[in-house]
């Protein structure tokens, strides 16, 4: 893959990664090819490689040159686990001391840099090995300081990289104290934290910075952990207090561009930071919450006043641009630490009030263009959090104070058409997703114009043609009918009275449009509770006043709803597959029953319109198959990928 460092359109630095399918599917035949020999003949694999590196590093033979040595390391690297413990130990230190060597003899920035980047690929390729040598750990991890004060491209890229991974892998060795030491590591490297990321870049300084956060996190003893973190937070903590001190005295202060920038890299740190630590990151996080939330509902009025004086191009403007940038770290902060909390009466209790008037009441009275998708992020993953603690939350009023400022002002944004503000309208259906999961009772218990505006949003949310959107709002309908089906009849009956029709026909008119075929099994799946409801009877209210039987009248309405948009089907077979989906049966067994009448629609007649229909069964072979696979590979070690790992425990 290829990864190019750049500025997005907020001026922040990010990172993008481009994948080459084929080079990858190569490189992973390469890979698998050199794990087999290397249980086949450890030894002369070995052999080979020592012998190839040696070469790379005679003063004699001249034969030095950069994708030669690039081929081997990548190849020293693949192998990782695949020999004994004993052989590897013996293996790598060979070949981390001729690399060293190969460093130091090597002449020119460019050959000492290509040297450099390939030391730290093959450590940090054996975790195995350096967690159980902390001598030689504590030596990898000072020449990857060395190589952060390289300014050649690229490798203090990796030396942070690097870093990181060997802090997620070894995180241990860094905190407690090892023979012979007179503290432990994690303390000296704090003690010169300042010097060792003075030539770092920012976004390289925040790879760092989420290194040493996975090392504190390590620290069982939370008094010592709690010190550690502060002094991690120091030269960040020191920023903060430094500009909250000139916004006191001076508020105009927070509107210069340097310091608005400087607001943002500091709370970058604490996110990158948190998202390594998790919950442990609440003294951090306590110390600045009430002054990052000053600084939120500060920026959200200076936008906001920005675009009521100078219109909405403003928006486009660096300061403007900047300050959003300032207010979605401290939302993305937020989210980051809900959601590894521990305690969910302490984010119910100590941060969800506060968070109502700086943020709520600024995402319900701003601009619309200034109305950040993320403060939906924030409040579906507190919900998500909390579960059902959501609904005693604040004395059991957090999911209608949240609802009242985000409801209406979010469909103001995004009724208008299918295709302005897509963030806005996924967060927010991911939004109802969670309220439909975990605070259903309240998320009806509203007036009933706002409930017909959440099923309204429900159904516009599965019309959508983009899938994501189409998707959730299906999974939105199937909790809230599964909901209703367990609700008292005093909420259920006019429930069905109102909605039961319009979401058959609703769902009818989705199944049957070529648009999103790729939903079928969803599709199956919602018409088969509905129709259920009425065939044991759960649906008491007459669904039309003028007939008792609801079971002849839906047969009866559906049938000519189906014969009016199909002329080609006659009204016996319209009435067969309504009557049908009227009878007891499995899953599969009324899926078949729809797709088969699907087809002789000659809607779906096609062999990709077939495939379609059949979506669901061949994921669920390729999952399976995917999962023979792994476990096969599991069984050779040395053979998974640590992607392939994290997909088995996926799986």
């Amino acid at each position: 893959e290829e990864v190019l460092v750049v500025e997005d359109d907020d001026g922040s630095i990010v990172r993008e990664t481009t994948k080459d399918t084929d080079a990858i599917a190569q490189y992973k035949t390469m890979r698998d090819t050199l794990v087999y020999l290397t249980h086949l003949d450890p030894q002369n694999t070995e052999e080979i490689m020592l012998t190839k590196l040696t070469q790379q590093n005679s003063l004699t033979l001249d034969v030095f040159n950069w994708n030669d040595l690039n081929t081997l390391c990548w190849a020293i690297g693949s192998i990782s686990g695949a020999m004994t413990v004993s052989d590897e130990k013996r293996f790598l230190v060979i070949v981390i001391r001729d690399l060293l060597q190969l460093c130091e003899r090597k002449r020119g920035k460019d050959n000492k840099a290509v040297v450099a980047s390939n030391i730290m690929y093959v450590v940090g390729q054996y975790p195995r090995f350096l967690e159980q040598h902390w001598r030689f750990l504590k030596t990898v991890v000072h020449k990857l300081f060395e190589f952060m004060h390289e300014l050649h491209p690229g490798v203090q890229d990796m030396a942070c990289d690097t870093f990181l991974k060997i802090s997620q892998k070894c995180r241990r060795q860094f905190v407690f104290l090892h023979p012979t030491e007179t503290q432990p590591f994690i303390e000296e490297l704090l003690g010169t934290i300042l010097n060792t990321t003075r030539d770092l870049s920012p976004h390289q300084r925040l790879t760092f910075y989420e290194a040493v956060g996975h090392m504190v996190k390590e620290q069982e003893n939370e008094a010592v952990r709690n010190k550690l973190l502060a002094a991690l937070m120091q030269p960040a903590s020191t920023q903060w207090r430094q500009l909250m001190e000139q916004g006191s005295s001076s508020p105009q202060a927070l509107t210069e561009l340097t310091n608005i920038q400087r607001l943002a890299d500091i709370l970058r740190t604490n996110v990158r930071v948190c998202s390594s630590m998790g919950y442990t990151f609440r003294p951090q996080l306590q110390a600045i919450y009430l002054d990052m939330l000053h600084v939120y509902k500060f920026y959200g009025e200076q936008i906001s006043q920005q675009v009521r004086e100078s219109g909405p191009a403003i928006v486009q403007h660096k300061h403007i641009k900047v300050m959003r940038v300032v207010k979605v770290e401290i939302l993305r902060l937020i989210e980051t630490f809900v959601q590894d909390a521990q305690n969910n009466e302490d984010i119910a209790n100590n941060f969800c009030p506060v968070l109502i008037e700086p943020v709520l009441l600024d995402y319900e009275r701003g601009e619309p263009i200034t109305r950040q998708p993320e403060v939906l992020q924030l409040f579906t993953a507190i919900v998500n959090k909390l579960r059902t603690d959501s609904n005693l939350a604040m004395d059991g009023k957090f999911v209608h104070q949240m609802l009242g400022p985000l409801f209406n002002p979010t469909l103001e944004l995004i009724t208008k058409d299918f295709v302005e503000n897509p963030e806005h309208r996924v967060n927010f259906y991911k939004l109802l997703g969670a309220l439909a999961r975990y605070s259903f009772e309240q998320l009806f218990s509203v007036p009933p114009e706002t409930q017909k505006s959440v099923m309204d949003s429900i159904v516009w949310a599965f019309k959508h043609p983009d899938r994501t959107n189409s998707e959730l709002g299906l999974e939105i309908l199937e909790r809230v009918l599964q909901n209703v089906a367990n609700a008292p009849d005093t909420f259920a009956q006019p429930f069905y009275s109102k909605y039961y029709l319009s979401l058959v026909q609703d769902i009818l008119y989705v199944l049957t449009d070529r648009l999103h075929k790729s939903s079928f099994t969803m599709h199956t799946t919602i018409l088969q509770m509905l129709f259920t409801a009425v065939a044991q009877g759960r649906v008491k209210e007459p669904l039309n006043p003028s007939c008792a039987d609801n079971r002849a009248f839906l047969v009866q309405t559906v049938s000519t709803t189906i014969s009016e948009a199909f002329p080609n089907v006659s009204r016996a077979d319209a009435d067969g597959f309504v009557a049908g989906m009227l009878e007891p049966k499995d899953p599969a067994q009324f899926k078949t029953h729809v797709r088969d009448f699907l087809v002789r629609l000659r809607e779906f007649s096609g062999d990709q319109d077939l495939d379609q229909l059949y979506s669901k069964e061949r994921e669920e072979e390729r999952l399976r198959k995917q999962q023979q696979l792994l476990q096969e590979r599991a069984a050779v070690p040395g053979m998974l990928t640590q992607q392939e790992k994290d997909e088995m425990a996926d799986l």
